[in-house]
């Protein structure tokens, strides 16, 4: 009898659907048009791995500039774990972003195995989650996307992430039933922020501002746009005390934390403007 055949591939954007299927299945709730705008980033950064044909795990290994890029849904299907599917899978997406430096949102315990694979902590994000509050009053000098041209969220993006990421953006903030809200001051940005619907309730991320206040305008504004009641979510950096402050004094519960962790050096990231990163899956 023939031994089964693996076989590894980049998802067509159709078999894509199915990383989003499956990180539901583990708990991830993910944004219901999340892939739009993943896929858009980088078609060939989301493997596939068959056995005899049949899709039994996947992998994204987002390319990210010249020198940059992100790994997530890594997800084996229960029934074809621990039997070096995975490993094979995560090897070939390593391979495809050799000479990066890679990061990676990843479960806490299984930090000795990222740096198995030379990943290195560098912080901990916590995912908050809380409830929408109704009838609160409309902040005041916020701009909506896109009364503000995408090269001033573009630029303001790009001090809190570790590389130019355009192609996402462009995507990302109009992506289907979001709302993207910055707040102005003078002729400039001084924060953004995106809330969009989830298989549960809704994620806000990013969320990004000079400062503590001018996040939690940003925040009271785009709960504003979400149905009173509803659950939401928002990922946070955990060496950001205020940003961990504000959370915590909207009544907001940690449900998990992840092990941001890169292979190279950490980059210099505005810590202090980041207030909610973009997603666990793309960074």
């Amino acid at each position: 009898m023939a031994e089964p055949r693996y076989q590894i591939r980049p998802m067509s954007r159709q078999e894509a659907g199915l990383a989003v299927e499956w990180a539901a299945r583990e708990g991830w709730n993910p944004g219901l048009h999340d892939m739009d705008s993943f896929y858009q980033a980088d078609p060939e950064g989301f493997l596939l791995g068959l056995l005899d044909g049949q899709p039994i795990a996947c992998i994204s290994v987002v390319k990210y500039g010249d020198d940059f890029g992100f790994l997530g849904f890594y997800i084996v299907t229960p029934p074809f774990r621990g039997q070096g599917h995975g490993l094979r899978l995560w090897q070939a997406g390593m391979a495809r972003l050799a000479g990066r430096n890679v990061g990676l949102d990843g479960v806490v315990a299984q930090q000795d195995n990222y740096r198995k694979s030379g990943f290195v902590l560098a912080c901990q994000n916590a995912r908050y989650e809380g409830r929408v509050a109704g009838g609160l009053s409309e902040p005041e000098g916020l701009v909506a996307f896109p009364a503000m041209p995408f090269e001033a969220f573009a630029d303001y993006d790009r001090d809190c992430f570790p590389a130019e990421r355009a192609r996402f953006l462009r995507g990302w903030l109009a992506q289907t039933g979001s709302v993207t809200l910055g707040v102005r001051q003078g002729s400039r940005l001084a924060g953004y922020g995106v809330i969009r619907p989830c298989r549960s309730g809704y994620k806000v991320g990013p969320l990004f501002a000079d400062d503590e206040s001018q996040a939690e305008l940003l925040l009271q504004a785009l709960l504003n746009r979400a149905t009173p009641g509803a659950p939401f979510y928002l990922d946070v950096p955990s060496v950001n005390a205020a940003a961990v402050a504000l959370a915590e004094r909207r009544g907001m519960q940690v449900v998990f934390n992840t092990a941001r962790m890169y292979t190279g050096r950490p980059p210099e990231l505005a810590v202090g403007r980041m207030f909610g990163i973009t997603s666990f899956e793309l960074g």
